[in-house]
C-alpha cells in the first residue's frame, strides 16, 4: 500500500501562546513510562541553524518501539519549534546531514512497497534514506540486499562510506530454518544469537551514479568508519588478529577510499593489544584522536583513554592517562585546537576539553548532569543530549558561559506529574572507603517524618554508575511511598580503574559491604525504616542482589533480575567465554575459584521472599540460573516466583513486558515490605 509522504519543511514554526494554568500534579504511573519519549542522536546542520534528532516512543497498542526524526531551531530557546520530519513506519535512526545540507539522510526499514530493497526471503532491509531540504518525499538512496549497517558521508557529499555485512551465496533449499553450524570460538551473542562466519565490510557509494565498491574484505569485521577531511582516506576499527574471537585487540586502520577489490591494503596505525575505537580526524588530516584501552588483561575494569596518532606512523600518545576516568566519543574543535570528549566521574558524565597535547583540561559542561551525546556546531560549541534527575534527555546548547535548552519533548507530561526528591550522598562503607550514592524519596515526604519503605536498587555492569540521569524506575518506586537508595558500589565506573577493579574475582564481598552501607546510612538519616527493607536489581543488579540474601536476612522481599548464581553452568552458554576465562580462569582449571563466588552453593540461607525474572533468548544471562535458583527455592519450601519474558534478550524490548515488568515490581515489595516484620 502506498506510504505516507515525508516532508523536510525548513520553515520556523509558530505557535500562538495562550496562558492557561497549569495542569493539577498527580504521582508518576506506570503508564507515564509509555507517554515520555526518549530523545537522541542529536545532528546539527551545516549552517548551524538547526539540530535533527530522533525521538523515540513505547506503544502499547502496536507492542513496539517507534521512532521519528524531528528538527528544532537552536537559536529558539522556546517550546513549540520543534518539526516533525517522518511519517509512521519508518522508525529511523543514525540522521546525518549531507555536507551541503541539502540532504538530511537516515537508516530505516520502510515496509513493504516500491522502493525497498527486499533480501532472499523477501522482507525489506534497512537502507540508507535522504530527505530534500528543499521539500518532497524521502527517498532510498541504497538498495543493497542484505541492508546497511553504518554509513557515514563523505566530506564532498558525493559519496558514502557503508558498513555492509556479508551474504550467503546460496539460498537455503528447505523449508525449516538453515541448520547453525558453529566453528568460531565466540559463537554465541546476545540479541543476535547463534554467530556465522559472515563478515562486516566497508564499501564506497557513489550517490549520482550508484555505484557499490568494496574497499575492506577478509574474515574480518570492520566498523567505526570515519572520512579524512580530504575525502582520500577512510578509518576504520578492526580486529585482524589470528583469531579475533580470541581478545578485543582491536586496532584503528586507514584504506584508501579508491582501494577497489582491495587494490590498496589497509594500513595498520595503533597495534596496543586492547581495544582502539571511536577514530575521529583532526582537521589537518595529519592526526586521529580515538578511545583506547591499555590494559586488557582486567577486560571492562580497565579505564578508557583518550589518545593521538599520527597517520604517518609512530608511537600513539595518551592524554588522559592521569586523569584515571573513562572517556568517549571524542571530536576535535573545528580549528583543531582542542579535543572535546565525554567524561564520566562521580556519578555525572561531563562534556570536557583538553588540548591536542594533553595540556588545558577542563570541563566547560559539567555538574548535577549526565551528558550522553553531543556534536559541534559550526560556531565550535557543543549541543549536547543531556538529562538531569528531573529531566529526560534534552537537546541544549552551550554559550560559552551556560546551558540554554533547545528541545521540550517531555514538558507537557512532566508538567503535570509531582517528582521525587533527588539527593546525592556520601557515606563511608565497612573498611571506611567513601562510597557515593543516590537517595530519592516521595515527593510530599519530609525530612523527620516517619521513616519510610525503602527499596535498594542494585545498578547493572558491574562496571556502570547511577549518574544524574532521570531514573524512571526510581522515580516510579518513589511516587508509590518508597524510599529508594541507589549506590555505586566498588566494581562501579567515575571513581578511577582501582575502585572498578575491587571486585576482580570477588563478587558479593566489597560490593556487598559498600551497598549495604547505603542502606544503613538511609536508616542513621531517619529516611528508611529498618523493618520495612527491599532489595532488587537486574544483570548484575540481580547477581549482587543473589549474593545480598544469601547473606543477610535483613530484606522483606528480593527481585532478582537477570541473574546469575551458578557460575559454572554459564560457560559456553552465555556470551562471556573470553570475559569468564579473563577474570576466573578455565573452570576445569580453578574450579574452586567459580564454586567459592557461585551463591547458589549457598542457597539454603535464602529466605528473603524472591522474585525471579527473566527473558527467554537472553544470551547475555541467560534465565537458565534464574530457573536453577528459582527451583531450589521452591524445593526449600521458600517463597518464590519465576517470571520469564518469552522472545526478550537481556534487555525487554516488547512494551506489554516493560509495563508488566514495573507492574510485577511494585506488586511483590508492596506484598512483601509496606507491611512491618
Amino acid at each position: 500500500m502506498p506510504h505516507a509522504p515525508v516532508v523536510l519543511l525548513l520553515l520556523t514554526a509558530t505557535t500562538s501562546a495562550v496562558a492557561q494554568a497549569p495542569p493539577p500534579q498527580r504521582p508518576l504511573t506506570v503508564d507515564d513510562l509509555f507517554a515520555l519519549k526518549q530523545v537522541g542522536n542529536p545532528q546539527v546542520s551545516p549552517d548551524g541553524r538547526w539540530v535533527a534528532y530522533v525521538v523515540r516512543t513505547l506503544n502499547l497498542k502496536t507492542d513496539r518501539s517507534e521512532a521519528a526524526l524531528w528538527m528544532a531551531p537552536l537559536d529558539s530557546g522556546t517550546a513549540g519549534g520543534a518539526i516533525p520530519l517522518t511519517a509512521p513506519g519508518y522508525s529511523p535512526s543514525e540522521a546525518r546531514w549531507s555536507p551541503d545540507g541539502r540532504y538530511l539522510s537516515f537508516l530505516a526499514t520502510r515496509p513493504r512497497g516500491p522502493g525497498a530493497a527486499p533480501d532472499s526471503t523477501g522482507e525489506p532491509k534497512t537502507q540508507v534514506w535522504a530527505l530534500d531540504r528543499r521539500g518532497g518525499e524521502a527517498r532510498p538512496l541504497t538498495h543493497v540486499p542484505q541492508g546497511v549497517d553504518a554509513y557515514e558521508w563523505s566530506p564532498d557529499g558525493a559519496r558514502l562510506v557503508l558498513a555492509i555485512r556479508d551474504t550467503l551465496a546460496a539460498p537455503w533449499a528447505g523449508k525449516s530454518p538453515r541448520p547453525k553450524v558453529i566453528t568460531r570460538l565466540q559463537f554465541k551473542r546476545d540479541g543476535t544469537g547463534y554467530l556465522d562466519t559472515l563478515r562486516t565490510h566497508l564499501y564506497v557509494f557513489t550517490v549520482a551514479s550508484g555505484a557499490l565498491t568494496q574497499i575492506t574484505s577478509g574474515t574480518y569485521d570492520e566498523s567505526d568508519p570515519a572520512w579524512s577531511p580530504d575525502g582520500h582516506s577512510i578509518a576504520f576499527v578492526s580486529d585482524r588478529s589470528s583469531d579475533p574471537d580470541a581478545n578485543h585487540n582491536t586496532d584503528i586502520w586507514v584504506v584508501a577510499a579508491d582501494s577497489a577489490g582491495g587494490a590498496r591494503p589497509p594500513r595498520q596505525l595503533t597495534t596496543n593489544p586492547g581495544s582502539d575505537e571511536s577514530p575521529g580526524w583532526s582537521p589537518d588530516g595529519k592526526s586521529i584522536v580515538y578511545i583506547t584501552d591499555v590494559e586488557p588483561d582486567i577486560i571492562y575494569y580497565a579505564t578508557r583513554q583518550l589518545a593521538l596518532v599520527s597517520v604517518a606512523g609512530g608511537a600513539p600518545r595518551l592524554l588522559t592517562r592521569t586523569l584515571d576516568r573513562n572517556v568517549g566519543d571524542p571530536q576535535f574543535a573545528r580549528d583543531g585546537s582542542a579535543i572535546w570528549f565525554l567524561l564520566e566521574d562521580h556519578g555525572e558524565q561531563d562534556i570536557a576539553r583538553i588540548a591536542p597535547d594533553g595540556s588545558g583540561l577542563t570541563r566547560p559542561i559539567t555538574g548535577p548532569l549526565d551528558a550522553s551525546a553531543f556534536r559541534l556546531a559550526p560556531n565550535g560549541l557543543p549541543v549536547a543530549l543531556v538529562s538531569k534527575a528531573d529531566v529526560p534527555g534534552e537537546i541544549f546548547t552551550w554559550s560559552g558561559t551556560a546551558l540554554r535548552q533547545v528541545t521540550f519533548t517531555n514538558d507537557s507530561v512532566l508538567a503535570g506529574i509531582r517528582l521525587a526528591r533527588v539527593e546525592k550522598v556520601t557515606f563511608p562503607s565497612q573498611d571506611r572507603t567513601p562510597i557515593e550514592g543516590f537517595i530519592f524519596t516521595p515527593p510530599d515526604h519530609q525530612r523527620g517524618a516517619a521513616p519510610l519503605p525503602t527499596l535498594l536498587r542494585i545498578h547493572g555492569g558491574p562496571v556502570s554508575q547511577y549518574s544524574w540521569r532521570f531514573n524512571f524506575e526510581a522515580q516510579l518506586f518513589a511516587a508509590h511511598g518508597y524510599a529508594v537508595v541507589t549506590v555505586n558500589p566498588r566494581g562501579s565506573s567515575g571513581y578511577g580503574e582501582a575502585f572498578s577493579r575491587a571486585i576482580w574475582a570477588d563478587w558479593g564481598n566489597k560490593d556487598y559491604d559498600d551497598v549495604m552501607a547505603g542502606v544503613d546510612y538511609a536508616i542513621r538519616s531517619g529516611i528508611a525504616d529498618p523493618r520495612r527493607l527491599g532489595v532488587g536489581g537486574w544483570s548484575y543488579g540481580g547477581i549482587l542482589t543473589d549474593h545480598v540474601i544469601v547473606k543477610t536476612n535483613r530484606f522483606a522481599a528480593a527481585i532478582s533480575g537477570a541473574s546469575e548464581v551458578l557460575y559454572i553452568a554459564n560457560y559456553g552458554h552465555d556470551h562471556y567465554q573470553y570475559e569468564w576465562e579473563k577474570e576466573l580462569g578455565l573452570p576445569w582449571r580453578t574450579r574452586a575459584v567459580w564454586e567459592r563466588l557461585s551463591p547458589f552453593n549457598q542457597v539454603e540461607r535464602i529466605v528473603t521472599p524472591t522474585l525471579i525474572m527473566g527473558g527467554d533468548v537472553d544470551w547475555n544471562v541467560p534465565i537458565q540460573n534464574g530457573e536453577q535458583l528459582y527451583q531450589a527455592l521452591r524445593r526449600l519450601g521458600r517463597t518464590t516466583e519465576l517470571v520469564v519474558y518469552p522472545g526478550e534478550s537481556h534487555g525487554l524490548r516488547a512494551p506489554s513486558h516493560l509495563k508488566d515488568r514495573l507492574e510485577r515490581y511494585l506488586a511483590w515489595y508492596d506484598r512483601f515490605v509496606k507491611a512491618p516484620r
